[in-house]
């Protein structure tokens, strides 16, 4: 917001040369040839040169006049200061994340592990996305909402780190959690739709198919980015041997990466594959790009009138110029 000092009739100013310029002239010749009319003293021009009150106090009355004149037509003139607000509306965006708790994601490819990784990166994310309503969705075995859409990223974070695997049966149900995820938004009315799924296997339980969960999604204007989560071939999981230790063994990576590219070509989306932390900080990243939040800049005005100071002004000048005129500049007929 700035503000700025114009005249709403700029062309009265003109009026301003237009008077004082004849008055000047007028008084100048006025105030040349200014003598008392009635005269004391016996010593003839004694002193007539020199500067006395009465002649500065002369000239005091018309310089008044000019200024008092200078500030009506400023006045109506009409000053007006301006101000211009920016309004920035924001368009925000509408994404569930469908993460996958199954037991897989305990692996520790990533640091600590999968879904470690993919809890801190995601609240990085969702602590990003200011304007945007973000809910959040868990499968396994089956599926259910973690959090509904909400701005409230300090909600939406407190829950994140909650999540954990263990809390729902095993499995990984892609279809059910993409399914859910698109049930949670295909209502809103966010001109722009998104789903992140992030999982790290195969489909292998669930009521709904992963393919049939991306055509409702893209009859809804849903865009899906699908992520991988896993290094290629194997990676270390923690198991425990008969003795009670906690040991790590070399499990397959299994990803139905043919899968999750369909479901993000079907809806317009995309698909990504995050080998470690730092892949997977990218993956979102890149998303973060693709999804910028919708800005409209207006710009809006307001004026407000200031010719009231230099009316006050004058009247003030107009007041001390008569107080003038009746006291000391006071000339006798």
């Amino acid at each position: 917001m700035f503000d700025y000092i114009h005249f709403a009739h700029p062309g009265r100013l003109w009026l301003i040369p237009a008077v004082l310029v004849p008055l000047a002239v007028w008084y100048y010749f006025k105030l040349r040839n200014f003598n008392a009319t009635m005269k004391f003293g016996t010593l003839d021009d004694f002193g007539a040169n020199r500067l006395t009150l009465r002649k500065i106090l002369a000239w005091l009355p018309p310089v008044l006049n000019f200024f008092i004149i200078s500030l009506i037509i400023i006045a109506i003139a009409r000053p007006q200061s301006t101000s211009e607000d920016e309004t920035v509306e924001k368009e925000g965006i509408d994404i569930i994340i469908s993460m996958d708790i199954s037991g897989s994601m305990e692996a520790c490819d990533f640091k600590p592990n999968r879904l470690e990784a993919a809890k801190n990166v995601a609240c990085e994310f969702i602590q990003a996305r200011e304007n945007d309503r973000i809910g959040i969705v868990l499968f396994a075995g089956e599926s259910f909402t973690q959090c509904p859409l909400t701005t409230d990223r300090a909600t939406l974070v407190n829950l994140m780190t909650q999540v954990k695997n263990g809390i729902i049966d095993d499995g990984t149900a892609i279809g059910m959690g993409l399914a859910n995820a698109v049930a949670r938004i295909k209502d809103s009315d966010a001109k722009s739709k998104v789903v992140i799924l992030l999982t790290d296997g195969m489909n292998n339980c669930g009521e709904i198919e992963p393919v049939s969960a991306a055509e409702i999604a893209a009859k809804y204007g849903i865009r899906v980015y699908t992520i991988g989560v896993g290094t290629q071939g194997y990676a270390p999981y923690p198991t425990t041997d008969i003795w009670g230790r906690k040991v790590y063994e070399q499990v397959k990576v299994d990803i139905d990466e043919a899968t999750l590219q369909k479901i993000a070509k079907i809806t317009d989306g995309q698909y990504f594959r995050a080998t470690d932390n730092q892949a997977l900080k990218n993956v979102y990243k890149k998303i973060d790009e693709l999804e910028k939040t919708k800005m409209l800049s207006m710009t809006i005005s307001h004026s407000e009138d200031l010719f009231h100071p230099f009316l006050l002004w004058a009247l003030i000048l107009m007041l001390l110029n008569v107080l003038i005129r009746m006291t000391v500049g006071a000339v006798l007929p």
